[in-house]
């Protein structure tokens, strides 16, 4: 394949503007982790006291997540990120200007991302839906991977530049940023349009859940995978982001922890580069090798946290992770029907964010009990060996792309 073909999806205007307004609103999205955990830690120095404004996020996520996939495939994708975009102007810019004021108190940050949640919990689905609405089925590992490739360099670059702000003016400027993306993102979908997809006459809501339920329980790869991110989301959350910026905190420094990450972004960045070139056979398997490699960080910073070992290990983690994300949407979208899309990925979000909470809420009185460097150990341990155990189900590991036809350039409308 040759570079032009590999950014062939650009050459549609729908498409260009997808790109666009995903690219500046991850820009901001990426910054907003960061700031957010500097926030909290301002205000309440506890672990704990992340994990509940991290759960009360991921919470409504989990509760609203299949009701978000029906609305997704029954009133537009478009539409539905719109809204959502509209919200989180609103909840991100309230938590920005608290923040900047000094107003800002636990509650307040837990009820604005309990709103934030909510709102992804419908435009998540929504998302995922749009890339097979945009171009046709032989460019989707192209338009996949231009789209990983943009969320690598905003990795990239909004860690840094939030850990930056959080350092010299403060974490609510970095959330006054993160919202104006949302807005900018907003703007830049209005010229996208899609076709809208009429639903069955007297087809109902649970009618949906219950075919997209079906398609869920009968697609094996499907369900081991998801089961698996239930539990690798959970060790993620609470030990790496929950955990790891009280503990970088101490050690390598807030400044540090930022460093990491880009690093992680940086991986991310130029695995792209080689994906946009070289066709991924066995998605599945090669994603969940790719996953596997994040056990070395969560190890390191458990045993001895230093912040060139640490970076190292989140560029290959990077490497890795966008291995699964690309090999995981071109599973999906190859293999369920365009019509269920949605639906499919809000049984996959909710299987894999279920246990987010647990592992956001258990993991501050865990340390406080066992120690933060036993309690990172052993999640380190514990996700490498469900990586290896999911790749023993032959149905994920066997998993191979339809063939694929030549590429052919697009035209603007």
């Amino acid at each position: 394949m040759t570079w032009r073909e590999s950014i062939v999806p650009l050459s549609d205007r729908r498409f260009r503007f997808f790109f666009a307004s995903r690219a500046v609103n991850l820009w901001g999205t990426t910054m907003a982790p960061v700031a957010l955990a500097f926030a909290v830690l301002a205000i309440e120095d506890s672990a704990s006291a992340l994990g509940q404004v991290l759960a009360a996020r991921s919470i409504p996520m989990v509760l609203f997540l299949l009701l978000g996939g029906v609305i997704a495939d029954r009133l537009g994708r478009r539409l539905v990120i719109q809204v959502s975009n509209a919200v989180a102007v609103l909840s991100q810019g309230a938590a920005a200007v608290l923040v900047i004021t000094g107003h800002a108190e636990l509650w307040h940050l837990i009820v604005i991302e309990a709103v934030n949640g909510t709102a992804a919990a419908t435009s998540f689905p929504a998302m995922q839906g749009m890339v097979p609405q945009l171009v046709p089925r032989n460019q989707l590992q192209q338009a996949n991977a231009l789209l990983s490739m943009v969320r690598g360099a905003l990795f990239a670059v909004g860690p840094t530049t939030a850990a930056l702000l959080v350092v010299t003016v403060g974490p609510g400027w970095a959330l006054a940023v993160d919202a104006a993306t949302w807005l900018v993102a907003l703007l830049l979908l209005l010229p996208v349009r899609v076709p809208h997809r009429a639903r069955p006459a007297g087809a109902s809501v649970v009618q949906d859940l219950r075919e997209g339920w079906n398609l869920f329980r009968s697609t094996t790869w499907l369900w081991v995978v998801v089961l698996a991110f239930g539990a690798l989301n959970a060790i993620g959350s609470g030990a790496w982001h929950t955990l790891g910026p009280a503990v970088a905190k101490d050690t390598i420094g807030i400044t540090g922890w930022g460093y990491v990450l880009s690093a992680q972004a940086i991986g991310l960045i130029v695995t792209g580069l080689v994906l946009l070139r070289v066709t991924i056979r066995y998605p599945l398997r090669a994603g969940m090798l790719g996953c596997l490699f994040f056990a070395a960080p969560l190890l390191m910073l458990g045993l001895d946290p230093h912040l060139v070992p640490l970076a190292i290990g989140m560029f290959v983690t990077g490497a890795g992770m966008e291995v699964f994300g690309l090999g995981w949407s071109l599973a999906m979208q190859e293999k369920i029907p365009e019509e269920m899309l949605s639906r499919a990925y809000s049984y996959d979000a909710l299987g894999s964010l279920v246990a987010l909470p647990i592992g956001q809420l258990t993991v501050g009185p865990l340390a406080a009990w066992l120690g933060d460097r036993p309690v990172l150990v052993a999640s380190g341990i514990a996700y490498g060996a469900i990586c290896l155990l999911t790749l023993a189900s032959p149905t994920v590991r066997n998993l191979e792309r339809e063939p694929q036809p030549a590429a052919v350039g697009l035209s603007s409308p």
